[in-house]
């Protein structure tokens, strides 16, 4: 009976950690120094989009595209991107990502869905 509560007990708190720690969505690789293109409607927008791709971010703010910008820094979920001269920590994990195929590379993520600037519908990740 010990070894059954024991062995509960284990599975409980590893699936409680998979849960909180787990399927942190989709994550785009970066260093310093990878030019990355980041939604240019400034800090207060939501989509927090990020993509190696430039075009429209998936906020479809028509009158501003994406603007390419330079990794300073990556920490641990974020990564400091320079846009001229102007500097702006952006999440590497994205609760949406690209659905193309593995031959596109725009590697867009973003916080809403919407559309990637390849063009294609954001996809929920993990899905």
């Amino acid at each position: 009976m010990k070894k059954f509560s024991l062995l509960c007990i284990t599975a409980l708190v590893m699936g409680l950690w998979c849960v909180a720690y787990g399927g942190g969505g989709a994550a785009m690789k970066l260093k310093a120094g990878d030019d990355v293109y980041t939604c240019a409607c400034g800090e207060k927008c939501p989509c927090d989009t990020m993509s190696r791709k430039g075009g429209k971010c998936a906020c479809s703010n028509e009158l501003k595209k994406m603007t390419k910008g330079k990794v300073t820094k990556v920490e641990k979920g974020t990564a400091t991107v320079s846009v001229n001269s102007h500097e702006r920590t952006m999440k590497t994990t994205g609760k949406y990502a690209c659905a193309c195929e593995s031959s596109c590379q725009c590697n867009t993520v973003s916080q809403i869905p919407g559309k990637c600037p390849c063009g294609k519908e954001l996809k929920k990740a993990g899905s």
